[in-house]
């Protein structure tokens, strides 16, 4: 700082603490709400990215972009099932795989009587085999299969009607009654499902969506990919759960990060010129206590350091508001349409360190630009002019 302590523009602060509050709240404000839009984005993407498993194998037909549009038949899955060798085997000596349908339907929501796309799983006995632990019934029982019950994510009881239980739910013209409510940490928690018979037969489709299967130990992913991709009798394409859910979450993440940084910009500009203002009229009240450090011998780049350092502690201060501003909101869910595969899933805000850290870099650098120019007139002013001013 060119000699000049700490303490000196830190007490400068303090003495103009109205308009140092102002901006620190102006400051404040843009970073709860750019850190608002990165806590919603977090929220997403981790629903998805920490709930997939690398031993879990996707088979879906060649060349879909997601199990939305992915479609094969019946006889397609089991012989994959039967004739990959890579699939582990449970302790009864079937493959642990089982063969999933995976569909949007239109319900219409609790709050505002408004419809949406809801996720509806087609399962067999396997996939609970697979998902041993991951699965929890909260309330009522598992459905049986060949019979018209399903079970329904905890994020959509409330939220969804009909999804409540002993609800009533009709898929095309088929009533199907809710007879249980489970819990799961990832998107799964905003899905109905039920048996793969009775869904494929009600939505008159012709089969399922995928395979999902439990691989042997040490199993070659990329391997079984290159070998299935052109095979002659059971093409597929492969991959690890976790990638598949994560190929999810791109359109959507892509999005409200886009949105973070245009609202950033955007009220960025306003709160750089708060911090801009606030700088000037401390260079004016003090140019005579510039002119006096400046004909005392210290340089004009400490003097620009100095008041750069003041505009480093309003955005820090600044930064810190905005991230006690945000933080409230941790946890507190909500529900928005995956641009992936148009259906609504329920998440919660996550206010992750990734998060925080961003706020307050961003807030340093808004208190940076509003600081530039205070700090190159402080920097350029002329000693003897500034001492015959008061």
């Amino acid at each position: 700082m060119g000699g000049i302590a700490f303490s000196y523009h830190l007490r400068s602060l303090f003495v103009r603490r109205s308009a140092t509050l102002l901006t620190v709240l102006g400051i404040g404000a843009t970073v709860a709400v750019v850190a608002g839009v990165l806590a919603l984005q977090q929220g997403f993407e981790r629903l998805y990215t920490e709930a997939g498993r690398e031993d879990l194998a996707v088979f879906l037909r060649p060349g879909a972009t997601g199990e939305g549009d992915s479609v094969f038949s019946r006889d397609r899955g089991r012989r994959l099932i039967n004739t990959v060798p890579e699939i582990a085997v449970g302790s009864d000596g079937q493959p642990q795989a089982s063969m999933e349908l995976y569909l949007a339907v239109r319900l219409r929501r609790v709050s505002t009587g408004g419809e949406t796309n809801v996720p509806i799983r087609g399962v067999q006995p396997g996939t609970f085999t697979i998902r041993a632990g991951e699965i929890s019934l909260l309330e009522g029982r598992q459905f049986n299969p060949g019979q018209d019950e399903l079970i329904v994510g905890r994020s959509l009881v409330g939220r969804i009607r009909g999804c409540e239980l002993g609800g009533t739910l009709v898929l095309n013209t088929t009533p199907f009654v809710v007879v249980g409510i489970f819990e799961s940490e990832g998107p799964s928690g905003s899905e109905i499902w039920g048996d793969l018979d009775r869904i494929l037969e009600c939505l008159e489709r012709t089969g399922p969506s995928r395979v999902l299967a439990q691989l042997k130990p040490g199993s070659d992913l990329a391997g079984i990919s290159a070998r299935l991709k052109n095979d002659k009798v059971v093409p597929a394409q492969v991959m690890s759960e976790k990638e598949s859910l994560s190929s999810q979450t791109e359109m959507l993440s892509a999005t409200l990060r886009f949105l973070g940084a245009f609202l950033g910009v955007i009220m960025g500009i306003a709160a750089v010129f708060t911090a801009t203002t606030t700088m000037l009229a401390a260079l004016a009240d003090r140019t005579h206590e510039i002119g006096i450090l400046l004909a005392s011998g210290f340089r004009p780049v400490g003097v620009a350091l100095g008041f750069l350092f003041e505009s480093l502690v309003l955005g820090l201060l600044g930064g810190l508001a905005g991230c006690l501003m945000v933080w409230p909101i941790n946890g507190i869910e909500t529900g928005t349409t995956n641009f992936q595969t148009f259906t609504e899933v329920a998440f919660g805000f996550r206010v992750t360190p990734m998060v925080l850290l961003v706020s307050i870099l961003f807030a340093l650098v808004l208190g940076l630009l509003g600081g530039g120019l205070p700090a190159w007139r402080a920097a350029h002013l002329s000693p003897v002019n500034a001492l015959g001013r008061r």
